[in-house]
């Protein structure tokens, strides 16, 4: 595929143009970064493993009618998918205290909460991506009741069917952080899931000895970062063939 116009680049990923109209071409880097971009760094190999696992579970997602952006990988570090209007509210859902939550409000990292819990950030670097509640969320237009009942039910939904998954391959799933988008087709519009599921945005836990295998490892100077990403793959069974190796050039994979 021939490099087309760079329309946007974010701390983990960059789109382009795509080849038809209503699609992008969603590029994964191996840029890190955490604290809202006051620590940044880089992890080999993570642009191509987080391109291989959100394939995946876009597609196990699919599976079970969830709407998504995905379309198909492309190569090593590219996927195209469809062109949606991002709302600008990350979607946070929480099984067990971890980061922020334990430092709010004092629980104990690990404490398995009651219920899952979900939770809403304004999309706003320069505010530090605050927490908000629904009402600030219908009331600024960021998005309407039907949309929020759309999003908590998607959520819900995908938390359920995660947790399920990663447990059959020995991870818990802690945490996860999910965006979703307006898709546009002729007169109809309707909620997808957009943006990626990685280890970038989910809390990922071994389930026997609780060892992180996220970015945690990253944010909290842990060590063998690229290994962690790795082994989540490969326990999906979808590790590259030859590893996390960077392929130069828009190799399309069939």
């Amino acid at each position: 595929m021939a490099r087309r116009r760079q329309l946007y680049e974010g701390k983990a990923k960059i789109l382009f143009e795509g080849p038809e109209p209503g699609t992008l071409v969603q590029y994964f880097k191996d840029d890190a970064t955490a604290f809202n971009a006051q620590k940044k760094g880089t992890i080999t190999g993570k642009g191509v493993l987080n391109n291989r696992i959100s394939e995946f579970l876009m597609m196990k997602l699919a599976e079970i009618n969830i709407p998504t952006h995905f379309i198909r990988r492309l190569n090593m570090r590219e996927q195209l998918i469809k062109e949606v209007e991002i709302i600008p509210v990350e979607v946070v859902v929480r099984n067990i205290a971890a980061g922020s939550i334990s430092q709010r409000l004092g629980i104990p990292e690990g404490t398995r909460l009651p219920r899952s819990i979900i939770e809403f950030y304004y999309k706003n670097d320069a505010l530090n991506d605050p927490i908000v509640a629904e009402e600030h969320i219908t009331a600024f237009g960021w998005a309407t009741p039907p949309d929020m009942d759309d999003i908590v039910h998607l959520t819900l939904r995908i938390n359920d069917f995660l947790s399920g998954l990663f447990l059959g391959v020995g991870i818990t799933l802690v945490d996860f952080k999910v965006e979703f988008g307006r898709l546009y087709e002729n007169e109809d519009m309707r909620i997808v899931l957009a943006d990626e599921i990685s280890p970038d945005n989910c809390r990922l836990w071994d389930t026997k000895t609780n060892e992180k295998m996220d970015k945690d490892r990253f944010r909290r100077d842990l060590g063998k970062i690229e290994e962690a990403y790795q082994e989540v793959a490969r326990r999906l069974g979808i590790l590259p063939e030859a590893g996390a190796r960077d392929l130069k050039g828009p190799d399309t994979m069939q």
